[in-house]
């Protein structure tokens, strides 16, 4: 079982009670971590020193990642390392992470960052999660999401405790925030988009169609509260769904019918109405007209909230025996941001140049040189140093 957000903490020879005192309740766990390690004086250490500055170097050098994505890898106990990854989130969109991991039970850490254009603070902290501890959760399980309100640029970081050694895979993808508003159909069914021209240009679709036979039961695309279901000229027989969580409203229209009333609490996928054609949509096949409404800001494109997204992790073909071990390339190569062709190029790497495995992607690994440059390269590009 996945635990979110958990705040306990303790750190292997100090006293939590005295360690934490004081400590802001509005920390992450990460930070609290952190601040455990400088109480328990840890960090005049070497290894200490290193975990905490692995921090925020992640985040200074963040990898470039493509969603969905895998990546497969392993931490060591012998050294202190974090790995952040670079995502672009647009606003609509629910991002979904999980991370599991094997080995020794480790606390592990997951933070999710808004890159800022602000200098004094250009890394906003969004989402955390720490893994389990106790005996009634699984210690290497980690749940992350995040909804995005904006679009914008994260950076997503891992960090393991000190002193654990384990493999691990990652997963993230994106999803809609809301469900899709008519039952039984998918994106093939929007067949108008918001912004196009309506009445001869003298004003803007608002919303998106979604065609289906009339009668198709049209459902609460969130949890909410039935603020009104008044007709009107353009949109017939409507409904205004509250959706407070978000501070937006959502609206139906050219509903066949109504299912519900004013007043009525729903959920996330109950029956709210069915498709027709009133108001405006007499004369054009059945159909739902959704939008959403924004405070403040009014009319948003609601096409990001609700569409399934359909696009598959990617498969794994990298040779994963290959984590862990020590590599060269076979010839020159060039070291990327990002495991796709279309990740920017970070440096050339010389025929025998020693680098680290850390983990696969794709086609690709990432790797670790000795003087801390990190990033991807084609498995088929390298091979494994043999020992004698």
């Amino acid at each position: 079982m996945a635990r979110m957000l958990c705040v306990s903490i303790c750190l292997v020879g100090c006293n939590p009670s005295s360690a934490l005192r004081g400590l802001r309740e509005s920390q992450s766990a990460h930070e609290r971590y952190g601040e455990s390690l400088r109480a328990a004086g840890l960090d005049s250490t070497a290894i200490g020193r290193d975990w905490l500055a692995a921090s925020d170097s992640a985040l200074r050098s963040a990898l470039s990642l493509t969603l969905p994505a895998r990546e497969v890898g392993i931490y060591t106990r012998t050294e202190a390392r974090a790995v952040a990854y670079r995502i672009m989130l647009r606003d609509g969109e629910r991002l979904t992470v999980r991370l599991r991991a094997e080995g020794l039970t480790a606390r592990l850490f997951l933070d999710l960052f808004q890159v800022r254009a602000d200098s004094t603070q250009p890394f906003a902290l969004r989402a955390t999660a720490e893994s389990g501890t106790d005996s009634t959760a699984n210690p290497g399980l980690l749940s992350l999401e995040w909804e995005a309100t904006e679009d914008g640029t994260f950076l997503l970081r891992f960090q393991p405790e000190l002193l654990r050694s384990g493999r691990f895979e990652l997963t993230a993808s994106t999803g809609p925030v809301l469900a899709f508003p008519v039952e039984g159909r998918d994106n093939a069914a929007i067949q108008s988009l918001f912004g196009v021209d309506r009445d001869g240009g003298r004003r803007a679709h608002h919303g998106i169609d979604i065609f289906a036979p009339r009668g198709t039961p049209v459902v609460a695309a969130t949890d909410g509260v039935v603020r009104s279901i008044s007709p009107n000229g353009l949109g017939g027989n409507v409904i205004w769904l509250s959706d407070e969580r978000r501070g937006q409203t959502l609206y139906y229209a050219h509903l066949d019918r109504h299912a519900v009333a004013a007043g009525q609490r729903v959920r996330q996928g109950d029956t709210i109405g069915f498709v027709g054609n009133t108001g405006n949509a007499r004369t054009t096949a059945p159909h739902l007209h959704f939008g959403i409404y924004r405070r403040p800001g009014g009319a948003i494109d609601p096409l990001r909230h609700v569409r399934l997204n359909t696009t598959r992790l990617p498969q794994l073909t990298a040779d994963t025996l290959m984590i862990g071990r020590e590599a060269s390339p076979r010839a020159a190569a060039t070291i990327r941001n990002g495991p796709a062709d279309s990740g920017a190029s970070v440096r050339r790497l010389d025929r025998g140049t020693r680098l680290q495995v850390m983990a696969a992607n794709g086609s690709a690994l990432r790797i670790q040189l000795d003087d801390g440059t990190a990033g991807y390269v084609e498995a088929s590009a390298v091979r494994v140093i043999t020992k004698n």
